[in-house]
């Protein structure tokens, strides 16, 4: 047996300021939302030590798996600044999902971490929601999660988000961008706005200037806050409509690091991809972030600039791709080319 000392009596995890049956409270408020996530392939549900998936070995001869992790950086600053937690937890998932869909892998399931100071049954079940439509959209399973409350560790309205998804893909489907050639069309899908990239720069530029989250600057149709928290795009949708079709040859996810950085990461050797900055429109929250003394070059180093997802196809395909992304819900538009990477020591990417 383990001695009581007398002094310790009163010594519990709920005085130390761990609530359990808050979490429990918690999960009862959002287990209707985590059920409507599932898919013919989840065995079991919520309330396990584990997540069970099966794998239907009728769909995949030789499937690969695939698999991304990711968060939504000090974008939760903006949304516990506004007090609204219901949209930040699609941003978790497109962050991770948008990742294995540009394999050319179906998202089958995700899970999510979420730490706060103190939990409120509410707040998090705002979150959780969030991220199960982030699910829904993204044709997935939420398939598990955990909530840690960290006294001590973090102020009680504080919280961050950690999640990760795993897909999958035949093997011969996977895309790598290795099959493209010179004359090839970049397509670049409109974003919603910064996405959850940048906001280190975004809330340094509002601390040194005059906007205010809840005030509606007039470059836009709703407050700062809100444009702000405008969440990421899926596009799962998108890659698969051009994959029925076998018209793509590679994507990229542009976040952190914008065009440029993440577009190299598909670019084969000895290639070079030229953008065409006049071929889109940019969102009036960059031109807003712009006009507070943030460089050009400094915004396409950290933003997607209104580009989202890009593209890799076939010039004759072009049109058709289009067409097919047209019909799926996206917007999207021819923005640059592959071309001969000259022996001039230009980059792999080129925004002239």
């Amino acid at each position: 047996m383990i001695p009581e000392s007398p002094g310790n009596r009163s010594a519990t995890y709920a005085a130390a300021g761990v609530d359990i049956e808050a979490g429990e409270r918690a999960v009862e408020l959002f287990r209707n939302r985590v059920r409507a996530t599932d898919r013919p392939e989840v065995i079991g549900g919520i309330g396990g030590f584990a997540g069970l998936f099966a794998l239907g070995r009728s769909r995949y001869k030789q499937p690969l798996l695939v698999s991304a992790t990711d968060g939504v950086g000090t974008k939760i600053m903006i949304a516990q600044q506004m007090g609204i937690h219901q949209t930040i937890g699609i941003d978790l998932v497109a962050m991770s999902a948008n990742d294995v869909a540009v394999q050319g892998a179906e998202p089958l399931f995700f899970l999510d971490y979420i730490v706060t100071g103190k939990v409120v049954p509410q707040t998090v079940e705002q979150i959780v929601s969030g991220v199960a439509e982030g699910c829904l959209q993204a044709g997935c399973a939420l398939l598990g999660g955990e909530i840690a409350e960290h006294p001590g560790h973090l102020k009680e309205d504080d919280y961050d988000l950690a999640g990760f998804c795993v897909g999958a893909v035949e093997e011969r489907k996977l895309l790598t961008g290795a099959s493209m050639v010179p004359g090839d069309v970049l397509i670049g899908f409109n974003s919603s706005g910064l996405h959850a990239n940048g906001f280190s720069l975004v809330r340094k530029v509002i601390s040194e200037s005059i906007l205010d989250l809840n005030e509606q600057p007039p470059e836009l149709d709703r407050s700062l806050g809100e444009e702000l928290l405008t969440p990421t795009i899926m596009y799962w949708n998108a890659v698969v409509a051009l994959q029925v079709e076998e018209l793509a040859r590679g994507f990229a996810h542009i976040t952190g690091g914008g065009l440029a950085h993440n577009l190299r990461r598909i670019i084969p050797p000895g290639l070079q991809a030229v953008v065409e900055r006049s071929a889109w429109t940019i969102p009036p929250i960059f031109r807003l972030i712009g006009s507070e003394g943030v460089s050009v070059a400094e915004m396409f180093r950290t933003f997607n600039m209104g580009i989202g997802m890009v593209g890799v196809v076939d010039a004759d395909q072009a049109d058709r791709a289009l067409e097919i992304t047209a019909g799926a819900g996206y917007a999207a538009q021819r923005i640059g080319v592959i071309r001969s990477r000259p022996d001039d020591g230009s980059p792999e990417v080129v925004l002239p």
